[in-house]
């Protein structure tokens, strides 16, 4: 199904045609539901603390997850304590959840796992983000919330977006879902603080974004195991799998095989102990934390970092304190 729907959305495939009716009525109600809003037949509830969306207008992955983490150590280096809510994609959660460092990605989502794993912050997910966002708040001292995802999430006010586009695929054939990957019209794009190009060739005002990969680390937790070059089988259950294999490749990787999988795709234990016989395998991070717990000693997983500039440093931070100062003269009633 997957391997369809990118040709439909970014190989110019015909069965588009077929989807643009659904594309119309998904365009009208989304465009209902955001002008409920904004005629204010729907208010969004807006936080004391700044709230930054970390998203995009298209569907699938596009490197989100990294640049949360990056500007979750962004702010820390500057003093803030930041906290972070996410939908937890792929779960069903009875209201909002905690996410603890043990959790396993089956109960708070691959992406929430991941996040706290790697940065140990105060997250809490659930379907409504504004429920999780005054759970995090209740709870933790946290000064900013990153959302991860939930640009179209409109009953949430927000002080900052940011919108990661794939470098590579960009848009697609600019269509709406289901004909085309957008959530939202490239006209959204006007409204949005930043947009980060994903290992692309910056367009516009975009900026230039890239994701650093780190040495690879063992799957199995507490693993005192160090990797050998040799032949390997990468796999991927991620938006754009084959933009981690390319990237394996071009770090002298040994493939003797690809294998991708749906995006936040739960893992079945002996497909993947049989797919890793013959060589050990191979695998994003956000993959690995699924695999934590049945994880083989030739499983492996390589970390990346999003990189930015420091101009795109600069501007955030001076943008987030103009944001708290302003919430703070509110706060006084200072207009």
């Amino acid at each position: 199904m997957q391997a369809l729907v990118n040709k439909i959305w970014y190989q110019g495939h015909r069965a588009k045609w077929l989807l643009l009716p659904l594309s119309a009525l998904f365009g009208l109600i989304s465009s209902v539901r955001r002008w409920a809003f904004k005629l204010g037949f729907k208010q969004a509830q807006v936080l004391d603390v700044p709230v930054v969306i970390v998203g995009n207008i298209t569907a699938g992955g596009s490197g989100k997850t990294p640049t949360v983490i990056y500007l979750i150590n962004l702010l820390r280096q500057q003093g803030y304590t930041p906290g972070v809510i996410s939908r937890g994609y792929g779960v069903n959660i009875d209201g909002v959840k905690t996410v603890k460092a043990t959790d396993n990605a089956a109960d708070v989502g691959d992406e929430p796992a991941m996040i706290v794993a790697r940065t140990q912050v105060p997250m809490v997910v659930g379907a409504k983000r504004i429920d999780a966002a005054k759970q995090l708040l209740s709870e933790t001292n946290v000064d900013v919330i990153i959302s991860d995802d939930g640009l179209q999430h409109y009953a949430l006010a927000r002080d900052i977006e940011i919108n990661i586009v794939d470098g590579q695929r960009r848009y697609g054939n600019q269509c709406l879902i289901p004909a085309g990957p957008l959530r939202e019209g490239l006209w959204r794009l006007n409204s949005i603080d930043w947009v980060l190009n994903n290992g692309g060739v910056v367009q516009g005002n975009e900026v230039a974004m890239s994701l650093t990969p780190a040495a690879l680390k063992p799957v199995k937790p507490n693993s005192t195991q160090h990797w050998q070059p040799q032949a390997a089988i990468a796999m991927a259950g991620i938006g754009n799998p084959q933009r981690f294999f390319d990237s394996l490749s071009l770090q002298g990787f040994s493939l003797a095989e690809t294998k991708a999988f749906e995006d936040h795709q739960a893992f079945d234990e002996n497909e993947l102990k049989q797919l890793s016989k013959q060589h050990p395998l191979i695998m994003t991070e956000k993959d690995a934390v699924k695999c934590r717990d049945f994880a083989q000693d030739n499983w492996w997983y390589l970390p990346v970092n999003a990189k930015l500039n420091t101009e795109f440093d600069t501007a955030f931070l001076n943008r987030l304190n103009q944001v708290i100062k302003d919430k703070q003269g509110n706060l006084h009633g200072v207009r």
